[in-house]
């Protein structure tokens, strides 16, 4: 598992040479490590190279995982949830980055009371444009989080972005730019169960420019474990 260790040391220089061209702290950005076809047992490994906080897309695969993993983690779902996945997904998950319907909020509403738990989550936004993608469109975005206010065990801590499948640095800029600001202008939201802490954009691909864009958690899968 050294090569996870190695991987790590690495996207942390990358992550902390992105915040000193941006003028950032480091210590401001959470790193996400996406476990996506990842084994249990590296896993571990990175956990106990330092990763706080495991992202995975799948609920059935994070089932199976999860019971296999003997050090602690925070786990977040960062895939699109189906509505039928929820209440299995509520019983692993610390928070889902990836609410993007009314639908999805209401069952996941439902099944929080259930289980007599909050659910904390973060709106997934679509800036890209692209229509293979997920997400609340950005125009769309605080009317959607005023809906949000019917449900009573959602937690809002902030936004979520995939940036456009492109080499076009000025659009991934763009797309990233345009979810910060929506992010700014949401923190004067006076809305109960909605605190803008999290920003998630960026991730192998575009990670950098993501945090010079202003991105305070990013996603990382193959730069810590290798190609799929």
């Amino acid at each position: 598992m050294e090569d996870i260790v190695q991987n790590l040391q690495t996207v942390r220089e990358r992550m902390a040479r992105a915040c000193e061209r941006s003028q950032r702290d480091p210590s401001e950005i959470k790193l996400v490590a996406v476990t996506k076809t990842v084994d249990a047992g590296r896993i571990t490994a990175a956990i106990r190279a330092g990763v706080r906080i495991v992202g995975e897309n799948r609920v059935q695969e994070a089932l199976r995982k999860k019971p296999q993993v003997p050090v602690q983690a925070q786990w977040h779902m960062i895939g699109h949830l189906q509505t039928n996945k929820v209440r299995k997904a509520l019983q692993i998950f610390d928070m889902v980055q990836s609410l993007d319907s009314l639908r999805l909020a209401e069952e996941l509403d439902k099944q929080a009371e259930k289980l007599g738990r909050p659910v904390e989550a973060l709106i997934e936004v679509n800036t890209s444009g692209e229509v293979s993608k997920f997400g609340i469109q950005p125009q769309e975005t605080q009317a959607f989080i005023r809906e949000l206010e019917r449900f009573p065990r959602i937690v809002v801590k902030g936004l979520m972005t995939i940036g456009p499948l492109t080499d076009d640095e000025q659009r991934i800029r763009r797309s990233f730019r345009m979810l910060r600001e929506l992010f700014e202008s949401l923190k004067s939201t006076n809305q109960p169960r909605v605190e803008m802490r999290h920003l998630s954009m960026g991730m192998t691909d575009d990670f950098e420019i993501a945090i010079e864009e202003g991105s305070n958690m990013v996603r990382i899968g193959r730069a810590i474990f290798g190609e799929r």
